[in-house]
């Protein structure tokens, strides 16, 4: 039981781990709507609009301010040859939306500074020891590395941040063109009515609030990839849980009729003796699950990396013991239907 409460939680909470990895731009981006092209299922590189969007979100009622996004695919050359590839990320300087977070060296606001950008901490090594200060060529270009950011790292390239012509040139995109426009709402607004004007405003793309974003995201990724990976694992385990305790409580069954039959010879009914094996199923469960629990609690922090964290959310540690309970007790009744027909009188043979 302890192994299959492990096996389903961590494989749960390196899904969720995931999950977090690519919806964490959407929820750090301080954007309370997001304009993307249609077809969008990720906050990462992919179709470009015209920056008519951004004007047209700006000239929404209910919109506080509204800035253009750049999300293009680079590479940085690394001082001994080869190159690393990157996402590089074009702020606007005025508002920060989008901008830099989980910064673990230097302030954000560097990026107004000439050629500066964020660098992922994680990628350092990879980039050629990448330091506070380096300069390093991105798409031709010589910039210097103003700050850090630690975990940005989505399905793709690691999030590199620039101001936002700096990250046009970089990328070599027009500056008609940007990737997304993100909002925010004036205080007192209702989001749901701003959010429709500004759908009507702009026909050609595609309105989200941040909560819609992030929780496509999850879907196309739950769809597309992590759903079944992880479904058929999980299930794997509980499957393997389930048969090891209904094969240990019919063992010990097999291995102690005598004794039940003298239960049964001394008064005890079928009904007595299922509640002492329900009685065991719980014992299995609660041991199982507090053993596996703290178990995955030490396993997370181990594995725990820029690439890589292993989240076991409050709901999944409340209700680990309950889907256990409820297999351990269906694992029961195999051993209940054997001593059901256990006869008392076998004791005096």
């Amino acid at each position: 039981m302890v192994f299959a409460v492990v096996l389903a939680a961590q494989q749960l909470g390196v899904m969720f781990g995931l999950l977090q990895k690519n919806t964490q731009f959407v929820d750090n981006a301080g954007a309370d709507l997001w304009v993307v092209p249609p077809g969008t299922a990720a906050a990462l590189p992919g179709q470009r609009m015209s920056t008519t969007l951004l004007d047209q979100a700006r000239a929404t009622p209910g919109i506080a301010q509204a800035s253009a996004l750049i999300m293009a695919g680079t590479s940085i050359a690394k001082p001994g040859g080869g190159n690393l590839a990157i996402t590089v990320v074009g702020v606007d300087t005025d508002t920060m939306l989008g901008g830099p977070f989980n910064v673990v060296a230097g302030d954000p606001l560097a990026l107004r500074q000439a050629d500066t950008i964020f660098f992922e901490d994680a990628e350092r090594e990879r980039g050629g020891g990448v330091n506070l200060g380096s300069v390093r060529e991105v798409g031709g270009y010589k910039v210097r590395v103003g700050g850090l950011t630690w975990g940005l790292t989505p399905f793709g390239p690691a999030y590199t941040f620039a101001e936002l012509d700096l990250a046009r040139t970089l990328a070599g995109i027009e500056r008609d063109e940007l990737s997304f426009v993100l909002a925010t709402v004036s205080p007192g607004a209702d989001p749901v009515r701003v959010k429709a004007d500004l759908q009507r405003r702009v026909p050609t793309a595609v309105v989200m609030t941040r909560a819609e974003f992030h929780d496509l995201i999850v879907r196309d990724l739950l769809a597309q990839q992590l759903g079944l990976t992880f479904g058929i694992s999980t299930g794997f385990a509980l499957i393997v849980g389930f048969i090891v305790v209904m094969l240990s409580m019919f063992s010990s069954v097999i291995d102690n009729l005598r004794e039940f039959g003298t239960l049964k010879a001394l008064g005890l009914t079928n009904l007595d003796l299922a509640r002492l094996l329900v009685v065991q199923s719980l014992l299995f469960a609660s041991v199982g699950s507090l053993l596996g629990l703290g178990l995955v609690r030490l396993m997370a922090e181990g594995i725990r990396s820029a690439q890589l964290a292993v989240i076991i959310p409050r709901w999944l540690v409340l209700v680990t013991p309950a889907v256990m309970v409820t297999l351990c007790v269906l694992a029961s009744v195999l051993a209940i239907a054997r001593i059901r027909k256990l006869e008392p009188g076998m004791v005096f043979r």
